[in-house]
């Protein structure tokens, strides 16, 4: 199997595992047409995820392909393939606490809006996008990456990737009331060191 992923610029995202297949998502189909599927409708929305979480987008583009080579691995253990989606979001998730806590580690242990946090600002792509972000969304960038690791993925899952609560609960492996809880702190955090009245 050999995996060969296009610039992340493009509109398209593409995998080539070597095999042809099917290409239905379901208890049925090919492993490797399903993954297929699967990774190119979701793998720029998540490796766009995985990059607010960590960073660097060298690490967040590792971090989706790790989790979709891990799918294509496992589909056969699968329950439901249809939540395989769900599969992916969490592994991605963990793969980006993996590389927070390595990087959290390397960097020496601070509190919450230390240098840890700072490292971890997504770049500014090129000059023009530069110029487009709005020093209000850069503030509120900052404000979220200040925010605990779990309140962060809660906010970006809820808001960025616009799940439901229960989708939301699922990628996390958390139940819904936790997940509902851990947005609502989130908010409230973020709020305050925006400095705005709730």
């Amino acid at each position: 199997m050999v995996l060969c992923l296009s610039d992340m610029d493009r509109d398209a995202v593409t995998i080539h595992l070597g095999v042809s297949g099917s290409d239905g998502v379901g208890v049925g189909a090919d492993p490797a047409a399903a993954v297929t599927a699967l990774y190119a409708e979701h793998a720029l929305g998540l490796t766009r995820l995985a990059l607010i979480m960590v960073g660097d987008r060298p690490t967040a583009e590792d971090i989706v392909q790790d989790a979709f080579c891990g799918l294509h691995r496992r589909w056969e253990k699968l329950r439901d393939p249809a939540k395989a989606l769900s599969y992916v979001r969490s592994a991605v998730l963990n793969g980006c606490r993996t590389e927070f806590r390595r990087a959290r580690t390397a960097l020496g242990s601070t509190a919450a809006g230390g240098a840890v946090y700072e490292a971890h600002l997504p770049p500014a792509w090129s000059a023009e996008s530069a110029a487009l972000a709005t020093e209000e969304r850069r503030e509120v960038m900052r404000a979220l990456l200040k925010l605990p690791p779990r309140q962060r993925e809660a906010l970006l899952l809820r808001y960025y990737l616009e799940l439901s609560e229960a989708e939301a609960a699922s990628a996390m492996r958390i139940s819904r009331g936790t997940a509902k809880s851990t947005v609502a702190r989130g908010l409230a955090a973020l709020r305050k060191l925006l400095g705005e009245e709730s």
